[in-house]
């Protein structure tokens, strides 16, 4: 039977992570009785043993807060554990020494929150016999097995307010405003930003696109007195024949590949494509962070809730998930490994072509 459970955060921050940790507490302490067990900074936490009791008073008027209480990152892999000791770097399989943790604090379940590289490790501690529920967290919104992330509706509201105020601009002075959002292999946030925002062109990765096509559609509002045009692009979005832009690699990350760049280089082409002056702005983390929107807040709440009571049931090694309006759950090992990424013959995309929004394709 369930008495005590942990929790941690990992991965990139996002709006809504103080509202899942929240609801993890109020309803194990205040429908079950639980002890709740909060680990701070991911996967560190578990390794160093670093962490705090959480009572009611921790998670008291943070549902409205972006960020984590808890703390995160997205470099400390505990099945590949960077320690530095003498000058020197290693890296070491401390799982076992997390299993040894959890056990010698007396705790129960583990409930992980994030997105597809957090969920791989839990899916690996819970084949290890650990007993762990996982709750989905991205703004991409590229887990599979899951119609939404909290943290993406957030995201894409601020990327939608962006556009509102880059069409002002870009009409008082007849320029190209370009807008590069985050998003990675996937381009859900571009795409549903850019429709509603109202995008001229919306570039995505799993559309590679033609310079030359989103020239002519900038070129043919130009003869049609339309003097400025509107653009989104995906950090991932790539040449048609070409490859996304990289903006860094960071060598001592589970995942070194730092994308970025991708609106610069696409504005360098239009402006001598069209004569027209252009202007990039690059959003990066802004996107993470700022209060939840009231859906995330919701699907959080929800999330959180419904992860202790999975936990209660003891239907361990299972993620929360979201299919159409119910919450439900799936096995870990159906929930990652696999990116969600958007249709090119899809609903959303076939919506934007019939308004006339330019993929480039």
């Amino acid at each position: 039977m369930v008495k005590r459970i942990g929790v941690l955060t990992g991965g990139g921050d996002c709006p809504g992570l103080n509202a899942v940790l929240r609801a993890v507490v109020k309803t194990a302490i205040g429908r079950y009785g639980l002890e709740v067990i909060g680990f701070r900074d991911g996967y560190r936490g578990l390794v160093v043993n670093d962490y705090l009791k959480l009572k009611r008073s921790n998670v008291s008027g943070i549902l409205v807060r972006g960020g984590t209480i808890l703390g995160s990152s997205n470099r400390d892999n505990p099945f590949n554990f960077k320690i530095e000791a003498d000058g020197k770097v290693e890296y070491t399989d401390m799982s076992d020494q997390v299993v040894k943790n959890i056990e010698e604090l007396g705790i129960d379940c583990m409930v992980i929150i994030g997105g597809d590289g957090t969920m791989a490790s839990a899916r690996d501690f819970a084949h290890k016999g650990l007993k762990v529920i996982g709750v989905p967290k991205t703004i991409d919104n590229d887990l599979s097995a899951t119609d939404t992330t909290f943290g993406f509706m957030t995201a894409v509201n601020t990327a939608t307010d962006a556009l509102d105020k880059l069409h002002t601009t870009a009409e008082s002075h007849h320029r190209i405003m370009i807008l590069e959002v985050m998003g990675r292999y996937a381009g859900w946030i571009a795409l549903e930003s850019g429709i509603a925002g109202g995008a001229d062109v919306i570039l995505i990765p799993e559309i590679p696109y033609d310079i030359k096509k989103v020239a002519q559609k900038i070129n043919d509002r130009k003869s049609r007195g339309k003097s400025f045009s509107i653009i989104v692009v995906a950090e991932g979005a790539k040449p048609l024949g070409g490859e996304m832009v990289v903006g860094k690699m960071v060598k001592d990350s589970p995942d070194p590949v730092r994308l970025g760049g991708i609106g610069n280089f696409v504005a360098q082409q239009l402006e001598s494509l069209t004569c027209l002056e252009t202007r990039v702005t690059v959003l990066g983390h802004v996107q993470r962070g700022g209060s939840p929107t009231t859906y995330d807040r919701i699907l959080s709440t929800r999330y959180g809730v419904a992860a202790v009571e999975l936990a209660q049931a003891e239907r361990f090694g299972m993620m929360v998930s979201l299919q159409g309006d119910t919450i439900t759950a799936v096995p870990i090992d159906d929930a990652v490994g696999k990116l969600k990424t958007v249709p090119p013959e899809g609903e959303l995309v076939r919506v934007g072509k019939s308004i006339g929004v330019e993929f480039g394709d």
